[in-house]
This record gives structure tokens, sequence and C-alpha cells, in this order.
């Protein structure tokens, strides 16, 4: 059987699908599949065993000038249309993946409706499968593709199909070693950096090496501001998906905030801890087998703010962030290392 799944973006997204393959090929031995995912992003397919082709497109970029990559464009649909699937399946559930799904050549299955985050996807789809919403992000799509090749919805941890022999170990990296993913989107989401700073000190002291990875100009400055503050603490260079996949991998422990790295970590299956305000662990939390999400105990977390509004008197900024002081974050990612 060979299956065409649909997941552009983002990074967190595109990994919360691993484990929805890995169920499938557990219950089809005999199932393939090609994947269509924005440019940036192709590296995490590529790391499933039982995806065979991944189809990059590159739709952030086109959007900008639609007349000016008209060629991009018609060429992509041609090679999404090169062959024929058993089964395309949107597991995305938005207008621009339902527009990529309608020009696949096969039976089309996604998000109904009443499931999906923009409605009017759904008429894209010769097949629409309910889903709840309210559940956590990876269990949705895990149970969209048990519905859509009628198999037995999974309840064990979810398996992103990544094996450690996979990946080699990274050369010039000092062991025991960290890695403290300070980079997210929203500055809601921005553990303050006097906590980062806390844990780099608690790290040292036990003997651990911390790298800080950074993916624009303002990351990487602020890993610089971080690692001036410790001989311990080291930037990175600058990396592709793989090739921190290969520096997680072998990590000792990982700390995150709400980031596509902190759930990349989470598929590597390294002791991990992520942090959690602004946005919903229960609904988007990084989820391992040894991976925990710290949700702020606060009034008004979480708010699903970009920005935080919080106006009364606090300690830190985010102010929910008050209730996640570094000895706790520590004390957490120790036990995970034991």
């Amino acid at each position: 059987m060979k299956v065409l799944v649909v997941k552009t973006s983002s990074l967190g997204d595109v990994v919360h699908t691993l484990p929805a393959l890995t169920d499938a090929a557990k219950a089809i031995p005999s199932i393939s599949f090609d994947w269509i995912v924005e440019d940036s992003f192709q590296d995490i397919p590529h790391l499933h065993p039982n995806v065979e082709r991944v189809i990059p497109v590159a739709i952030r970029h086109w959007r900008k000038n639609l007349w000016g990559h008209r060629a991009a464009i018609r060429s992509s649909i041609q090679t999404i249309r090169d062959e024929s699937y058993d089964l395309v399946i949107d597991a995305q559930g938005l207008i621009k993946s339902a527009l990529v799904t309608r020009c696949a050549r096969g039976i089309r299955y996604g998000l109904s409706k009443s499931s999906c985050r923009e409605p009017l996807a759904a008429l894209a789809y010769q097949h629409e499968i309910e889903v709840k919403k309210g559940q956590h992000a990876i269990t949705r799509v895990r149970q969209l593709f048990a519905r859509s090749l009628v198999y037995a919805e999974p309840t064990e941890t979810p398996d992103y199909g990544l094996v450690k022999e996979d990946f080699p170990c990274p050369k010039g990296l000092t062991k025991p070693y960290l890695l403290f993913l300070h980079g997210t989107t929203w500055a809601s989401k921005h553990w303050p950096i006097e906590y980062w700073q806390r844990l780099i000190m608690l790290a040292e002291k036990q003997g651990f090496t911390v790298y800080l990875p950074w993916g624009n100009e303002q990351e990487k400055q602020r890993a610089e501001g971080l690692s001036a503050a410790s001989s311990a603490a080291h930037v990175l260079a600058r990396s592709s998906i793989k090739e921190l996949a290969s520096v997680l991998m072998h990590a000792n422990g990982v700390v995150g905030v709400d980031s596509g790295l902190a759930h990349l970590t989470a598929a590597c299956g390294v002791p991990a801890v992520t942090i959690y305000g602004s946005t919903s662990a229960a609904l988007t939390g990084s989820m391992g087998a040894r991976n925990i999400s710290l949700q702020a105990d606060f009034s008004c977390s979480p708010c699903l703010k970009k920005v935080c509004d919080y106006s009364q008197s606090t300690q830190v900024t985010p102010a929910c962030y008050q209730a996640l002081p570094a000895e706790l974050v520590w004390q957490k990612l120790q036990v995970l290392m034991e």
C-alpha cells in the first residue's frame, strides 16, 4: 500500500505526525509513505524508516508572489501528480494543505469540517474523518491515520521511529553535555534570561557542558550572551535539522521552551524537560518516553497570547514563569537523567 502524507509545516507539527506513520507500519507491514512538506523541514520526514520519498514545496515563499513563482508551482504540482496513491491523507487540515491534497492522485482523506481548524479544507476530501477536538495534537493525528487506514487506534506511548544507531555521535562536543533550547517564536514563550543563567550555573556545578543552538540572528545573540556568563556554556555552530537531531540524540539531557526543537527532542527519546507558560502542554506539549512538560501553575496560564499582558507586580516577565524557576526545572531534569 502506498500513501501520500500532506503535512507541510511547521517543525513541531511535522514531528507530531511521525508516530502515526509508525502505528500504520505496525498495523500494515506492506505500507510505505511519500510526504509533501515545506522545503525547510524536509529533513524530518527523511528520519522515518517508512518514508520513501519526500516532496518539498515552498508555499511560505510562493504566497508572497504567486504570479512570480508560477513556474515553480506548476513544476511542484506535476511532481505531486507523477505517482498515483492508494490514499492521500491531509494531516494538517488547513486550506493550504487541502489545496495541495487536491492536486494529488488518490483517494483523499482528511479531518471533517467540525474537526479541522479551517472547515473549508474539508471540501477537498472524498472521506472526512471525525476526530474529537481538545485532545493532544499527536493523539489526533494518530486517530486520523487509524480511522483512514482502518486499524485499531493505538494507546501506547508514541513511537517516532527514530533509532539512535542511525545518528552518528557528533564530533568536537565535550561530554557529558546538555542542550538548552532557548529559542522560540512568541515573546510570551521565552523563559527569562536570568533563569537560563541560573540553570547553566547549576549544570556547571554538576560537571556538565552546556550547548546552545540557534536558528536566527536574535537567537544567536541570546546564545552568545548566555555563554558569556559561564565557561561551561558554548554556542553551537548553525546546524541543519538532521545535524541537530544527532546532537540531541547523544545528549545527556535537554531543557527547552515550547518550540519545534523541543518536539524533535521528544522524538529522539532523550531525558528532557519542556517549559510551558502561555501555551498548553495538554494540547501541544512535548510527548516522549523520557520527556516531561512543565506547565506553569499560574492564574492566567495558558493564556495563548503571543505577548504577556499581566499587569500586576511580578518577579519576572512573562509573569507565569515565576512558577517555574531554574531550581525546579533542574530538579525535574536530574530525575529523568537518573
